[in-house]
């Protein structure tokens, strides 16, 4: 499995059905465990972006596969990056 860091910004229709539903969050995330993409931890932050998530999916297909959904509902963009570990990283340049 692989670590993915997912930073995104609510849309004005996003906004508006978080709003009214902020369970909305929740239920994607268990979407997002159903395309193989399991939400680890997730924050909401100030700034350029709303949300940031680390995310755990078997390959760049999976994770692919599941900004694709949430761009098509028009309610998030995201932008996706490949979260590699210190010690992995670091091993590198032994």
């Amino acid at each position: 499995m692989t670590k993915y860091v997912i930073i995104s910004q609510l849309t004005d229709d996003g906004a508006r059905t978080l709003k009214n539903n902020p369970e909305r969050i929740k239920e994607v995330n268990e979407e997002l465990k159903e395309i193989g993409v399991d939400v680890l931890e997730q924050y909401f932050v100030l700034g350029d972006f709303d949300f940031l998530n680390i995310v755990d999916a078997e390959d760049e297909n999976a994770v692919s596969k599941a900004v694709v959904e949430l761009a098509s509902r028009g309610s998030i963009k995201t932008k996706t990056y490949t979260a590699i570990p210190i010690n992995k990283f670091s091993g590198l340049f032994e």
